[in-house]
């Protein structure tokens, strides 16, 4: 995994959709060299990673593209998150960096060492994390001038029960989640959401995870990228930790399908 570019895969979908589906944490891949400034041993990093990745999360966007009429883009990371997570601030304005998990994190989910203390991450993000905000960037700027208009739809997976981890555990947790944003969220967006997901059980809003990824080029500057955030709770679909996909994963792959084909007329 030396090619920088063999980090993150852009699926070209029809050209006149606007849609990216975006699914930034479904890998479990850590190269080599990453692994070696990790301080956990192989059997603590693998239930480190049960319960980091949104497991099975590529399999629900992969499924929806294909059962839609117009087929969305879809751009996947193909490392773990504990690599780089590109959906952090890579600065000071992460409020995760309280708990050692901003763009490079130091510390698990269950806030114990993940790497030494006083680890510089700078390379990392310039390997990993830097390529793929600039190629995501790009995404979005070509839908921009192929259409005139992205939307980014963000898809995420989280624990039936709250982690050590997360700053905001203790609000509700619905079967799906829906991330917003007060610029990059517009009403018929969340609500086609709201209509396509109806059948799981609620959703709700902006707990226990909030906002939703916007490039940085782009963010709170284009009000032409459009962005929501699904959050999936994990028992709807699958065995916690880490464990194998259900029958939910189909329905989820419908209901995403759904949402799509709504946004890609409107």
């Amino acid at each position: 995994m030396n090619d920088m570019t063999a980090s993150y895969q852009l699926l070209p979908g029809a050209p006149g959709s606007p849609v990216i589906l975006h699914v930034p944490h479904s890998s479990r891949a850590v190269p080599a060299p990453v692994r070696q400034g990790i301080v956990l041993d192989d059997a603590a990093l693998e239930r480190e990673l049960d319960h980091i990745t949104d497991s099975h999360t590529a399999e629900i966007a992969a499924a929806a593209a294909d059962r839609c009429a117009t087929t969305p883009w879809r751009f996947v990371n193909r490392l773990s998150r504990l690599v780089v997570d590109p959906e952090r601030f890579p600065d000071e304005r992460e409020e995760m960096l309280s708990v050692g998990m901003g763009a490079v994190y130091t510390r698990t989910t269950h806030r114990e060492e993940l790497r030494p203390a006083g680890y510089d991450g700078r390379s990392l993000v310039e390997q990993y994390f830097e390529p793929y905000a600039a190629a995501m960037t790009a995404a979005v700027t070509e839908r921009l001038a192929a259409v005139g208009r992205a939307v980014i739809v963000d898809v995420h997976s989280y624990p039936t029960a709250p982690l050590p981890y997360e700053l905001h555990g203790d609000g509700p947790r619905p079967p799906i989640c829906l991330g917003s944003d007060d610029f990059h969220t517009p009403e018929e967006l969340r609500l086609a959401a709201e209509r396509a997901f109806a059948g799981f059980g609620g959703t709700g809003i902006n707990s226990p995870f909030a906002g939703t990824y916007v490039p940085l080029a782009h963010y709170g500057k284009d009000p032409r990228v459009g962005a929501l955030m699904v959050e999936i709770r994990r028992d709807v679909y699958m065995t916690e930790p880490g464990g194998p996909a259900g029958p939910g994963l189909d329905t989820l792959a419908d209901a995403l399908a759904e949402l799509v084909d709504a946004v890609s007329t409107v």
